[in-house]
């Protein structure tokens, strides 16, 4: 079965990046105890130096070394493939998927504290191995989670903001108008109005993306209570985790949404700089605009149909599969509903990646999940079903670099079985999740000194020019 052969291949992955994960030179700085007691800050402080002295040295000895070469179809195809920026946080690689600091998604699992024995990893957790290379222990994780819950606290006129919106914009919208107009409560903004130095940017910056962290759960229910349950208001628990938290506000209260939610949280956070979201708030960020300004770019980015608001799309054909051809669909019938999805001129959503050549580490996790806690789910069997017949048919079809899975082909079908049924919120949570991995990084921009992104584009005229003198060299 081509599900099997898939995650037999990760096991073998899996085993290969185990070893690879121990030589000292792949994670130069993860630690996985952490060896000190400082605060967050307090760490990050005690390590930019370091870490300044290190770009330095790069810079130095090694700033003429060639990286490869750049092809008129990198040029023309989105820059597929092409190194062109710095990203500490993550990184991607075809085969094995996302590693957070050098960890794949099951050593999280194992590694990063747990709201309870044998959980989900809380965000807060990762939250820290992003921003410092060290897995946190349960008590600083603890410290995170209180130190986020006191950031969290929104203006009330934030919430008359929203009001004020059309009820019917996408919630996307409202998110990042939300974002825009906390902005002016950016401590970096007003830093740098008072001259402060170039030396001490991370600092404020660490200030907004910590606050921005905390305070977008808050007014992400805020916007769906409004859309959805008529306004009603749900306040922060005083003493539940920043993913428990987010679901309590939401209005789930079942343990088994809050661990999906600390998951969800955690495996959306960062997949590495080139994607659009992410490269969205790095570009914006190196023109020194602060967190929430870039962060704003960024959820418009993570907005559009290729990149966020794919998991809105997988539930609502995974749903308009059900209703053409009924729950208990054959493989046959399978089949054809894919050749008439595509033949229309469209694609299977939640299947192929830009960068991955396997099944996503992060719909293996979800897949796992559902065995654990909803195994006889209906959608969730048929989302089973898409993952032995798609593959094939993507194949067959031979224009698809890589026909698995991806992360939005799971997510939706979980969020569906806990009650959380409304697919156009959706991309909204994987914007929450995102503001981790972003604001992470962001902090690192301003510590490393990372210069204005400006790169050099092109005309066809240029390049045909160019090519027919290179083709006659």
């Amino acid at each position: 079965m081509v599900f099997f052969r898939g995650l037999s291949a990760l096991s073998r992955l899996r085993s290969r990046s185990a070893q690879q994960s121990s030589l000292g030179t792949s994670v130069r700085w993860l630690q996985m105890e952490s060896s000190s007691d400082l605060d967050l800050r307090s760490q990050l402080k005690e390590m930019i130096p370091e870490q300044q002295e290190r770009l330095k040295k790069l810079k130095s000895e090694h700033g003429k070394v060639q990286l490869g070469n750049i092809t008129t179809d990198m040029v023309l195809g989105g820059m597929r493939g092409m190194i062109g920026l710095l990203w500490e946080t993550s990184l991607l690689d075809p085969d094995e998927g996302i590693r957070f600091r050098g960890l794949s998604i099951p050593e999280c699992q194992k590694v990063l504290p747990a709201a309870k024995p044998g959980g989900e990893p809380l965000p807060e957790g990762l939250l820290w191995l992003l921003l410092t290379g060290k897995v946190p222990n349960k008590a600083q994780v603890d410290g995170l989670s209180a130190e986020l819950r006191d950031r969290a606290q929104v203006p009330d006129k934030l919430y008359k903001f929203i009001d004020g919106l059309d009820v019917t914009a996408h919630p996307m919208t409202q998110l990042s108008a939300g974002v825009m107009f906390l902005q002016v409560q950016s401590e970096f903004q007003k830093a740098y109005a008072n001259g402060i130095h170039k030396s001490k940017y991370w600092e404020t910056t660490f200030e907004d993306s910590l606050n921005l962290i905390a305070r977008l759960p808050a007014l992400a229910a805020y916007i769906y209570r409004r859309i959805y349950k008529e306004g009603q208001f749900i306040p922060m628990h005083d003493s539940l985790d920043y993913g428990g938290n987010f679901a309590h506000m939401l209005g789930f209260d079942n343990p088994k949404m809050h661990e999906l939610m600390r998951l969800y949280l955690t495996i959306h956070s960062d997949h590495e700089g080139g994607n659009v979201s992410a490269h969205t708030a790095h570009l914006v960020a190196s023109a020194l605009s602060d967190p929430y300004l870039s962060f704003a770019a960024a959820l418009n980015g993570l907005a559009g149909p290729l990149h966020g608001l794919a998991n809105q799309e997988v539930l609502l054909w995974i749903k308009s599969v059900v209703d053409e051809c009924g729950e208990n669909v054959s493989t046959e019938q399978l089949k054809e509903y894919i050749w008439k999805t595509l033949n229309s001129g469209k694609v299977v959503p939640g299947f192929g990646h830009g960068v991955l050549r396997q099944t996503d580490p992060r719909y293996t996790c979800q897949r796992e999940f559902a065995l654990k806690h909803l195994p006889d789910d209906p959608l969730f069997q048929l989302v089973s079903k898409l993952y032995e017949v798609v593959p094939p048919v993507l194949t067959e079809l031979g224009k698809v670099k890589n026909p698995w899975p991806n992360v939005d082909a799971h997510s939706g079908v979980l969020l569906n079985h806990f009650g959380l049924t409304e697919a156009r919120y959706f991309t909204v949570l994987f914007g929450v999740s995102r503001s981790i991995g972003i604001c992470s990084q962001l902090i690192w921009d301003r510590a490393l000194g990372l210069p204005l992104e400006r790169p050099k584009s092109v005309t066809m005229e240029w390049l045909e020019n160019y090519c027919r003198k290179a083709a006659t060299s």
